[in-house]
């Protein structure tokens, strides 16, 4: 429970500022050119607000539904639907009276307020916390194949990748991402090149799996926990031991011990580990499933570079150099995020299966608060925020704008009435989307 309110409070909180900074684009533009603005909400407030003030020709206000939010421009088809108005003769104020560019510039202020966020956030971030990474190259002993859909690929424990279509990951967090996009893969297995191809519906059966990782780093076998309950409880083996031989053979990875535990069940092996700075011998008995009963850890980037078992790239950025870098960091996302919609729109990948709503993006936030990702992941939701208003679909902002270039080239205004239909079925087809992802959380959750 508590972890849930702390994602939650975490996606609440960045939904908010994306919210108010989106709609601020909106309205900064549409007051500049003494357009009159209604409305301006956090969240939407169908039937009553939370809060509400009136300042000037502006209610302001926090609505109950956290969806959204909005700004009501006055003499603008949007999701009020308020035809009242547009049955008058356009008044100075209104949005349907000013020149097509201003228009287009109101309407793509809040995509242009998150692109811009975005960058300054990464830049913020490269600045304020840096950047720790594991070079690709520094995984001497490959990596830890860990689901079976890497496994079906052609992936094996201790394989060292070495491009993925054509290009070198230059760290091991760039491999899953290029992963899911299908192509070929080159791998060094046994001082020996292989290439493998990767299925294009491999990101379908990601979405479908059971979230595990395709792949990690290489770890030791350290001792987590040893349960009371536990068949050897009283060998003299203790939390924080790491196991480093068996039978006298040495094993540096965990999943050397995994597998080697399977061919020893049913019997008793010396096991030497470290623990303090000096080595001990522990008999201990394997059970009939080749465990030993014990809870093996797991490590962060952190841990793993104290216990000198990998070697990580910290680097630490001035404010002018990360500006600039934070703006390329942004620029790749966005690519990466057009890619992801290309994959969700071509049904054979199985991408759409992936389609979620608010559960899918609370996941995205850390189980404890933490800034650095924090920050990072609202970032990310910027740009999503961004690329999805864009879309060319009546009712986002990208559809106003369609319309809006139309008219700039043909010289043609649409008529009200297609515009208030266009409206309509682009409701229509934004709710059913929402439908749809909602129900996707809801089966990954109950299901």
């Amino acid at each position: 429970m508590e972890v849930f309110l702390i994602k939650g409070g975490q996606l609440l909180l960045s939904l908010s500022i994306l919210v108010v900074l989106h709609e601020l684009g909106h309205f900064i533009p549409a007051k500049l050119f003494k357009t009159r603005v209604e409305k301006f909400y956090l969240f939407f407030n169908p039937w009553f607000s939370l809060f509400k003030v009136k300042r000037g020709e502006t209610e302001y206000g926090i609505g109950w539904l956290p969806l959204g939010g909005y700004v009501k421009i006055a003499g603008m088809i949007d999701e009020s639907m308020d035809k009242e108005q547009l049955e008058k003769d356009p008044e100075p104020w209104e949005y349907r009276a000013k020149p097509a560019w201003q228009r287009l510039v109101i309407i793509l202020g809040g995509v242009t307020v998150n692109i811009l966020l975005a960058f300054a956030i990464y830049s913020m971030t490269l600045f304020a916390f840096g950047e720790r990474y594991l070079p690709n190259q520094n995984l001497s002993d490959g990596v830890w194949v860990i689901d079976s859909i890497a496994y079906d690929v052609g992936l094996r424990t201790g394989d060292k990748v070495i491009s993925i279509n054509d290009v070198q990951p230059e760290r091991f967090s760039d491999i899953l991402p290029e992963l899911v996009y299908g192509g070929s893969l080159t791998i060094e297995r046994n001082s020996e090149m292989l290439n493998l191809s990767i299925p294009g519906d491999i990101v379908g059966k990601l979405v479908e799996g059971n979230q595990n990782p395709l792949l990690l780093p290489r770890i030791p076998f350290v001792i987590s926990n040893l349960p009371d309950s536990s068949h050897n409880a009283s060998s003299g083996l203790a939390r924080g031991d790491r196991i480093v031989a068996m039978d006298g053979e040495e094993l540096k990875y965990f999943d050397q011990f995994k597998s080697k535990l399977q061919e020893v069940k049913g019997q008793e092996v010396n096991l030497r580990i470290q623990r303090d700075n000096s080595e001990l011998e522990v008999k201990v008995n394997i059970n009939d499933k080749g465990h030993i009963g014990v809870v093996p850890a797991m490590f962060s980037y952190n841990e793993l570079q104290e216990m000198e078992v990998y070697d990580f790239e910290t680097k630490q950025y001035g404010f002018f150099e990360a500006i600039p870098l934070g703006i390329s960091k942004g620029i790749k996302k966005l690519g990466d995020y057009w890619k992801q919609l290309k994959l969700i729109a071509d049904f054979s990948t199985g991408a759409y299966k992936g389609v979620g709503s608010f559960g899918t993006m609370g996941k995205l936030f850390s189980a404890s608060w933490n800034w650095q990702v924090f920050w990072e992941m609202t970032a990310l939701l910027s740009i999503i925020l961004a690329v999805m208003n864009v879309l060319p679909i009546p009712a986002l902002d990208g559809g106003h704008a369609m319309f809006i270039v139309f008219e700039m080239i043909s010289g043609r205004k649409p008529s009200t009435k297609f515009m208030e239909a266009a409206q309509t079925v682009g409701m229509v087809l934004l709710l059913m989307l929402m439908v749809y992802a909602i129900g996707k959380d809801a089966q990954r959750f109950f299901f």
